[in-house]
């Protein structure tokens, strides 16, 4: 089985031990404690879960520059995003050496960690402008992900932690969220040696599931992962609920037995394109995949990165720092002169009148009419559960 980045096996930061769990809970009530970010806290989750072995809590300023202009950190070792705890206000942990981490997402604000507190710097504002540009590639105000970055605060609070829930992941999404250990765990039970991993924060329609089958075919792989994101999308995106409803769905009538898992994790999308799909990357390595799809637009908003940025920039990875293989795909669509789903850079006899193509508007305003998309263009049993979803909405 392919091996975790910088150890041979996984880490987590989650502490198993029930006993030892109790006791941090017992201790966290006495320290002094601070309500952190979503961002923060979906790292707290990664970490805790596994996904971003080998990494043993928040990154100083140091070592958060370094990820974020060149991937790489103060000892050397590969990151390719700044994993930063932030805050706006740190009066109540100034001289504390131990600290609580209070869940933002959950009522009451449980405690979410224990930290063992290495520095706390402030953050210049070029230093925050210099990050947000490497990872972002822009600094509108308009983007969804550096409105939440800049949004948490000038005080990086920075050291190990020890993870004691996975915050509402675990309790609100039982059948789907798992960490990078028991997706492991369950990649050994399958049997399964050539894995492929496919990142989603939509409902899948019929050429995302025609890409991940044109994957599995030309890799040779065991099986599937459809590894969706549970966190904190922008305003109009689908419920996680909702996604996971259809793509259960999908999977049980069009997918073989034993073919595919559809799981998530818990953290909240940065829409950082380029730079995420190397986190993507990275993540998917540490719960097992030996291959992941990186699509057209990965992981993008608007219209801040090239079509295909998102794949060139695995050319900038350092050599040797991620084992995972990137399947590089094109935009999937129903070919009417072939009547099947291809890639459009497969057929290059077509014209774009030759494939059905639909607009993510369009088909929220069919949906939203109780309209199913054509056939060529979604699973009718799929596009069922999104018309029955709008019209609760509407």
């Amino acid at each position: 089985m392919i091996k975790p980045i910088g150890t041979d096996e996984l880490n987590p930061l989650f502490v198993y031990d029930s006993a030892e769990n109790e006791k941090l809970h017992h201790e966290a009530e006495s320290l002094p404690s601070v309500i952190i970010s979503s961002q923060a806290a979906g790292n707290a989750v990664m970490m805790g879960a596994g996904y971003f072995n080998p990494l043993k809590g928040y990154m100083n300023v140091a070592d958060a520059m370094g990820a974020a202009e060149k991937m790489t950190l103060s000892d050397g070792s590969f990151f390719p995003v700044p994993v930063m705890c932030l805050l706006d206000n740190v009066d109540a942990i100034k001289d504390a050496k131990r600290i609580a981490l209070r869940d933002p997402n959950v009522e009451e604000n449980p405690v979410l960690a224990v930290m063992d507190v290495e520095a706390i710097e402030e953050v210049t504002d070029e230093q925050m402008a210099t990050m947000t540009d490497k990872v972002y590639r822009t600094s509108d105000a308009e983007h969804p992900g550096v409105v939440a970055f800049n949004g948490q605060g000038r005080f990086a609070v920075s050291g190990p932690i020890q993870v004691l829930n996975f915050s509402y992941f675990q309790s609100e999404f039982p059948d789907t969220f798992r960490t990078a250990v028991e997706i492991r765990n369950e990649i050994k039970e399958r049997g399964w040696n050539k894995v492929v991993a496919f990142q989603t924060r939509n409902p899948m329609h019929l050429a995302h599931e025609e890409l991940c089958h044109m994957a599995m075919d030309r890799l040779g792989c065991d099986g599937l992962v459809i590894h969706m994101l549970l966190g904190k999308l922008k305003k109009g995106d689908i419920p996680a609920p909702v996604r996971d409803a259809a793509i259960r769905k999908m999977v049980e009538l069009y997918f073989p037995p034993n073919s595919a898992m559809v799981t998530g994790y818990g953290f909240d999308m940065l829409y950082a394109g380029p730079r995420e799909a190397v986190l993507h990357a990275y993540f998917r390595q540490n719960m097992g995949a030996t291959h992941f799809i990186v699509g057209r637009d990965h992981a993008g908003v608007g219209d801040y990165y090239g079509a295909f940025d998102a794949q060139e920039i695995f050319d900038e990875v350092p050599a040797g720092a991620l084992e995972i293989e990137i399947f590089k795909a094109d935009h999937t669509a129903w070919s009417k002169k072939l009547n099947k789903v291809v890639m459009m850079r497969e057929a290059p006899d077509h014209t774009k009148e030759d494939f059905i193509l639909l607009s993510g508007t369009k088909v929220r305003e069919m949906l939203g009419n109780g309209i199913a998309p054509p056939k060529e263009f979604s699973r009718p049993e799929v596009a069922q559960i999104l018309i029955d979803y709008y019209s609760s909405i509407n």
